[in-house]
Order: C-alpha cells, then sequence, then structure tokens
C-alpha cells in the first residue's frame, strides 16, 4: 500500500489526526512516509496546514501542499475566489507518484468529504483515488447521523469502482452515547467494509510523544496497528 487516500464523511471528522496516527504507525515500523495535502484552504501563508499538524504529532515525515487558499471553503470555491488557479487530479496524482518513489508511504489527505470539488470541473479526490489506483480510507463521526454519510461514501466508491479500505471513527469521546455504542456494529453494516479504528476524541492535544506512543493501539491490523474491532464493540455494549 504506497499511497493511502484518506477522506471524510465531511469536515471536522477527525481526518488530520487519523492521518498522524496512521503516519505515526508507519513510522515506527521503520518506514519513510510522506504526507500531502492537495488543498489546503482555511490558512493563512505563514500559518500550518494540515499536513505540518500530522508531522507535529506523528514525527518526521516529507510533506507537501500543492495549493493553498485563505477562506475555509470548498477547494475549487476557495480558489475561484483568491483568483488562483485549482488543484487538479493529475497534478494530485503526479505529485503522490513521486513521493512514491522515494518513500514507503504517501497519504494523500482530502479536504472535507470523497466529493467536495477540487475545480470548477467537478474534479474530486475520487479522480485522484482513480488516477492512483490507490485505496481509500474513510474517517467517519462516531454518533448520531454517521451511518446515512458513511453509507453514502461507501456507496459512491464502490460506483466509481474505487478500493475502499474501511472506515475509522475520527473522535471516540470516553463515554459514548447509545448511537455511538450501537454504530460500532452499525457501521460496518452499512458500509460493507470493516472498521479499522477508533481515535481517542482529544487525541490531536496530546502530546507529540504521547501521541506517537498511543497510535498503534487506535488502529487495526491493516493500518499497521493493534487494535480489535471485536473487542472494542464488545467493551462498549448497547
Amino acid at each position: 500500500m504506497p499511497v493511502l487516500v484518506i477522506t471524510g464523511t465531511g469536515t471536522e471528522v477527525g481526518k488530520t489526526v487519523t492521518t498522524a496516527a496512521v503516519a505515526a504507525v508507519a513510522l515506527a515500523a521503520g518506514r519513510s512516509v510522506a504526507v500531502l495535502k492537495p488543498a489546503q484552504t482555511g490558512v493563512g501563508p505563514r500559518e500550518c496546514g494540515d499536513a505540518d499538524e500530522v508531522a507535529r504529532l506523528a514525527g518526521t515525515l516529507t510533506t507537501r501542499e500543492l495549493g493553498r487558499f485563505p477562506e475555509p471553503l470548498a477547494p475549487a470555491t476557495a480558489a475561484r475566489r483568491a483568483g488562483l488557479a485549482p488543484v487538479r487530479p493529475q497534478e494530485v496524482a503526479d505529485a503522490a507518484g513521486k513521493l512514491a518513489a522515494d518513500h514507503d508511504l504517501v497519504l494523500v489527505e482530502g479536504a472535507g468529504g470523497l466529493l467536495v470539488r477540487l475545480d470548477d470541473e467537478g474534479a474530486t479526490l475520487a479522480d485522484v483515488a482513480r488516477l492512483l489506483d490507490a485505496p481509500v480510507l474513510v474517517v467517519a463521526a462516531a454518533g448520531l447521523g454517521t451511518l446515512n454519510n458513511t453509507e453514502l461514501t461507501a456507496r459512491e466508491l464502490r460506483r466509481q469502482g474505487l478500493d475502499f479500505t474501511g472506515v475509522v471513527i475520527g473522535s471516540w469521546p470516553d463515554s459514548p452515547d447509545l448511537a455511538m455504542r450501537c454504530n460500532l456494529a452499525d457501521l460496518p453494516e452499512v458500509s460493507g467494509g470493516p472498521l479499522l479504528g477508533a481515535i481517542p476524541a482529544g487525541a490531536g492535544a496530546r502530546d507529540p510523544l504521547d501521541f506517537r506512543a498511543g497510535a498503534a493501539a487506535w488502529l487495526a491490523a491493516p493500518l499497521g496497528g493493534t487494535w480489535d474491532a471485536h473487542a472494542f464493540t464488545a467493551a462498549h455494549p448497547a
């Protein structure tokens, strides 16, 4: 899995902290890692973006952005309003391919959900995954409403013939409510893919050394970790 595309069921579901966890586990296993953020929105020229945050949490890795747009909007809209050229899927695929030549793992973190537009022609992260022939990991919210959003994302991945790796819950609270506990069983059912991890709420605010030490316990074996979906679900009965 030299390239993994990471998308979400929407905004603020924990894509960046999940990307950091995947990167931290890979780095701990001795793999070289690059993180590619095709379009960073809502961040000024000298501010830290998502790729920088991944590096802060995970450790020494290569980061690259292809486009940075100041307003917190969808990439196509943000680029248009800024009078800047949008990021095109082929540009992303070319950059990821070059990074893959020198790294064991390249993580491509999208903006928002799978179908958020990169340009005014309607290109999306799904087009990037197709060009790269790369698997797609979906980061989902824990609570009420996540089943619909996750199923829609998984259906679209399959409709487009893309490789759907599974689902990671991007923020799992200390005291999950009934809907969250039920979703542990329901997310694999509605998505048709495995549950591959649950990131503790607030993990991104941890000390980086603590984050790196804990990351393997938050992710399942296909992502290099030790997390077990059956045991986790059993520990949080509905």
